[in-house]
């Protein structure tokens, strides 16, 4: 018999919704964006299910909601598109886990 339970863990530092998630290479889930109250999100935190702890992954270059995000093959993750709360964004940004940094494409 399997028993499936749900586990607690650590806390974001941002509350947010309207985000997205991707399980990076190295285990860890990187979230980005999203909305708090009214505020279109930059920012984005990396989870370590190793320690349960919630680190800053640094600020994206546009606040975004309803975005998509993908893991490339090389490991970078690319952030597409959604809605900063005036405009549909047709922008991308590559986030580079081995060198914790937003580029936008």
């Amino acid at each position: 018999m399997v028993l499936l339970e749900w586990l607690n863990t650590g806390s974001m530092t941002t509350a947010r919704y309207r985000h997205t998630a991707s399980v990076l290479k190295n285990g860890k889930v990187l979230v980005t964006g999203g909305m708090y109250n009214s505020e279109y999100l930059n920012s984005t935190e990396l989870y370590d299910p190793s320690t349960g702890n919630w680190t800053s992954a640094g600020n994206m270059n546009s606040g975004r909601q309803s975005h998509t995000e993908s893991v490339l093959t090389n490991g970078t993750v690319l952030v597409v598109g959604g809605f900063n709360g005036t405009n549909l964004l047709n922008s991308a940004e590559l986030y580079d886990p081995s060198t914790e940094t937003w580029t936008a494409t």
